[in-house]
């Protein structure tokens, strides 16, 4: 049995999770979010819990079991707290800044990229060098910053580009003298 499935999701005060057949749809104070249900998977929502189980042991079940619970627990997390991930801009002149609503990037490219997010996601330029990405739904957050990230990836002689906050970067010895 899937450890992380067969443990229940707790529904904190202020949300509601309702269950239509093959959908999830979880309400709170920051919004709404809703995803399919494998017909593999039971959802029971009992007093303050959603309990997810399995009716057997087939590969399908027990492959969306852990899946399903997670699944529905970030989306209790994201309606009630909300996920956020930050971007360090690492470089000489590389810097951020909001024009709007959309992110212009100087990035040592010989033009300013012009990044147009997502209506679900807000993103923050705290300092010049930092970029915030916080929305309610897990994946497009994590979707949205590692586009950001992919505009100009880390390198690893000098560390240059832009990077999770947190992130080591595997640094290369560059040339070394001959003889």
């Amino acid at each position: 049995m899937s450890r992380i499935g067969k443990k229940p999701v707790a529904i904190p005060n202020g949300v509601t999770v309702k269950q239509e057949p093959g959908l999830i749809s979880v309400k709170g104070p920051k919004g709404e979010l809703r995803t399919k249900v494998s017909e593999a998977i039971n959802v029971a929502i009992e007093q303050n819990e959603v309990v997810v189980t399995r009716p057997n042991d087939l590969a399908a079940s027990r492959a969306a079991h852990g899946l399903t619970r997670t699944l529905i627990s970030n989306m209790v997390q994201g309606v009630s707290e909300g996920f956020s991930r930050k971007l360090d801009i690492v470089g000489v002149g590389f810097r951020a800044e909001m024009r709007g609503t959309v992110l212009q990037m100087n990035l040592g490219y010989s033009h300013p990229i012009m990044f147009f997010p997502p209506a679900e996601i807000q993103i923050a330029v705290p300092t010049a060098t930092s970029v915030l990405v916080t929305g309610i739904d897990k994946q497009l957050v994590g979707l949205v910053a590692a586009k950001i990230r992919s505009f100009r990836p880390p390198e690893p002689y000098k560390g240059k580009g832009v990077k999770y906050e947190g992130e080591e970067i595997r640094r290369k010895a560059g040339k070394s003298a001959g003889k």
